[in-house]
């Protein structure tokens, strides 16, 4: 899948983008009259001053905050994708050309009633944030002034990935440290990825895939499990391993828009240095979608479990976000 490239904003703008629609039809749900202000053709006045561009066109159907730097005037500091879906050499940072982030109108939007998605362009690109539809205007406006970083976004989101939300806040927040360097784009597939970023203990690597069922051939652990032997209460990982040193040192933030857009990739999960360092060998998963860059550490016998039910609708990211200061109910 291709998106077409976002308008330049004029200045002082901000894109509001939907990303939801029906028989050709963009879906706000009740987002603009959440955001209050009032609309002059394409353009949402704000309180306060804050201008909106909003942006329809149904090439940009099923968006995802990770996709949307390599799609704005400037670029982000992303990998540049090939036709065929492979990666060519990664572009340049932010250029500064707009605005240090766009806001998407998605489907957790129209359906859920939850407030629209921030994603970065500016620091880490294509990691996302919730926020009150009501606040909007005033948050805009202290990141536009600098008053309020993005990271200081991402420090303040409870488990739904909502700023300043009521939800709980994550027992393992995401971390919010740029990047030093560039990473390639990540192999496209719908299944999951099982990402290795840390290379200091190769035999607990071995010992990590052993536990999964061990990587085939191809690369693959979990392919070729018997159906008659899944045990449901473990369901067992079905992902694609990448064992690269170019992606040493990924963090979750970082890993939406290397995602390439080509496939509904289910999730990421990276082994990092906890994966070696403590019990049950947890896995960082990363969200691709509801809240790009938002993560979830889990033991790894639980990933399988949390991919599959992802896979079907039958669960949301959130429910696998451990709470601060509550035992996870897959620890009950």
């Amino acid at each position: 899948m291709s998106f077409p490239q976002l308008p330049q904003p004029a200045p002082g703008e901000v894109l509001l983008v939907c990303t939801c629609y029906k028989d050709g039809e963009a879906l706000w749900g009740g987002l603009i009259d959440g955001i209050g202000g009032h609309r002059e053709g394409h353009v949402l006045i704000l309180e306060g001053g804050g201008r909106l561009r909003l942006v329809e066109g149904q090439g940009w159907d099923y968006l995802h905050g990770g996709n949307v730097p390599a799609l704005v005037p400037g670029g982000g500091n992303v990998p540049a994708l090939a036709p065929d879906g492979g990666n060519v050499p990664a572009l340049a940072p932010h250029g500064g050309l707009g605005p240090p982030v766009v806001v998407l109108a998605d489907i957790p939007v129209v359906y859920g009633g939850d407030g629209p998605l921030l994603v970065d362009l500016a620091v880490i690109p294509g990691r996302g944030v919730r926020v009150p539809s009501a606040r909007l205007g005033e948050i805009l406006a202290a990141l536009l002034g600098g008053r309020l970083a993005f990271d200081d976004l991402v420090r303040a989101v409870d488990v739904y990935g909502m700023y300043q939300g009521d939800g709980g806040r994550p027992a393992f927040p995401t971390p919010t440290v740029p990047p030093l360097r560039s990473f390639p784009a990540l192999p496209a597939t719908e299944a999951a990825l099982l990402v290795r970023t840390s290379f200091d203990d190769e035999e607990g690597w071995r010992a990590l895939l052993d536990e999964l069922g061990g990587a085939d051939e191809d690369g693959w652990v979990g392919a070729d499990v018997d159906p008659d032997e899944i045990n449901p209460e473990h369901y067992p990982l079905t992902a694609l391993v990448v064992d690269d040193r170019a992606f040493e040192g990924l963090g979750p933030g970082q890993v939406p828009v290397l995602v390439p857009p080509t496939e509904h990739t289910t999730l990421v999960a990276l082994a990092d240095a906890r994966t070696f360092a403590e019990p049950g060998r947890p896995l960082t998963v990363v969200d691709l979608y509801d809240t790009p860059g938002q993560s979830a550490v889990l033991p790894c016998r639980q990933v399988g479990s949390m991919a599959a039910n992802l896979e079907i609708s039958n669960m949301d990211f959130h429910e696998f976000v451990a709470v601060e200061g509550t035992v996870p109910w897959w620890e009950g």
